[in-house]
């Protein structure tokens, strides 16, 4: 039950970092989108002035000096094409899909074509200058600031919710020495209860009297059991162990025999012996009390409660079935502090144990209800192969 502060700043750092980052996101993509068109323009702008100095060259050449050099560069690549698009002269390293006038990429390639007004030029229509060119520095820069923002973001988030979750964390650290001391107080008086209990029918035989105090005493060592799995939960390692699962259930229903006595409720069995599993003795335990309990607790008198034990191939099926008030909504009982009728009293914590520990161990739970009509709980504990 300790407030994990590290857990809680980790976790909402990064939600707090991620939606911060979605609103920045917005304006970053439209920076980078404008930086795109200016380095387009660029581009365009530089193959165009590429093409006008190849035209001059072009121009300044005499049919008296026989042989034209064409001007060749380091980065751009041009060609001469007749008004058939056949190359008459080229250094090109692709093939243009187009011969529109103006600027055109293919991949990396990025040409611009100027059209000649007539074929003074060596007999050719189009001129076509290039050069590669990608956008790569400007989406390592996009992702350098994205990334900046993210990591900077989460640290400041990460020490600010540290810093605010810090009184959180004393304040839970002392409310969870104060369950762990008031714990360790009620078991010592319990334990007693209990001893002298059974010590005072030995003698005196029993009654109705000594029935109720047995009974409300197995009703608070059973909350005593929730609350110690609480406080331990995260820190104790449960060990699993070979149990006689017929057996084990059926010891648990001896237990509650006199919590049913004080209603005349019957609890009657139907329990396959010799099934054996391996599990946690500590987390069946929570299963079996809270869900006989439940059933005891929310039966009518003089009603019947049926616990059922069975084994097939796959697994193990264990059963309780009760006739009394039902259950309103079935998705709502395992949440923590949720109770379907106050008046019956309780925390509200069992069957959110339960859910956690069948969820661990990959238990399966089918809850079935009407009102006023009882409710099934079902469990499929299976094999291991």
């Amino acid at each position: 039950m300790i407030f994990d502060v590290r857990k809680f700043s980790r976790r909402y750092a990064i939600i707090y970092t991620a939606m911060i980052a979605a609103v920045l996101i917005i304006p970053l993509i439209t920076y980078i989108v404008f930086l795109l068109q200016i380095d387009e323009a660029k581009a365009e702008l530089s193959l165009e002035k590429q093409a006008k100095k190849i035209i001059i060259s072009m121009q300044h050449y005499k049919n008296s000096d026989q042989i034209y050099h064409f001007p060749r560069y380091q980065e751009y690549t041009a060609a001469l094409y007749d008004e058939n698009f056949k190359s008459i002269f080229s250094t090109l390293q692709f093939e243009p899909r187009t011969f529109t006038e103006g600027f055109h990429h293919q991949k990396t390639n990025y040409y611009y074509i100027y059209e000649f007004a007539d074929d003074y030029y060596f007999g050719a229509t189009y001129l076509l200058v290039s050069k590669k060119h990608t956008h790569n520095k400007i989406y390592f820069f996009a992702f350098s600031v994205m990334a900046a923002v993210i990591v900077v973001l989460f640290i400041f988030s990460l020490l600010l919710l540290k810093n605010f979750s810090a009184p959180f964390e004393t304040m839970n650290t002392h409310l969870d020495n104060f369950i762990k001391d008031s714990m360790h107080e009620i078991n010592t008086p319990l334990s007693i209860i209990n001893l002298n209990a059974d010590l005072f029918g030995a003698k005196y035989g029993e009654n109705k009297y000594l029935w109720r105090i047995k009974a409300a005493s197995k009703t608070l060592a059973t909350i005593y059991s929730d609350m110690d799995y609480l406080v331990k939960q995260g820190r104790v390692q449960h060990k699993i162990k070979e149990i006689d699962f017929g057996e084990f259930v059926q010891n648990r229903v001896d237990y509650f025999q006199v919590v049913a006595n004080m209603k005349n409720i019957k609890l009657k069995t139907d329990i396959t012996p010799g099934i054996i599993y391996h599990f946690s003795t500590t987390k069946l335990q929570r299963i079996v009390d809270n869900t006989i309990s439940n059933a005891i607790k929310y039966s009518h008198d003089n009603d019947e409660v049926e616990i059922i034990v069975k084994e097939s191939d796959e697994s193990i099926e264990f059963t309780v079935k009760d006739h009394g008030v039902g259950i309103a909504n079935t998705d709502k009982i395992f949440s923590r502090y949720y109770r379907e009728n106050d008046a019956k009293g309780g925390f509200g914590i069992g069957l959110n144990i339960v859910k956690q520990i069948i969820d661990e161990e990959g238990v399966t739970l089918q809850v079935s209800s009407k009102i006023n009509n009882g409710a099934i709980f079902s469990y499929k504990f299976y094999k291991q192969k």
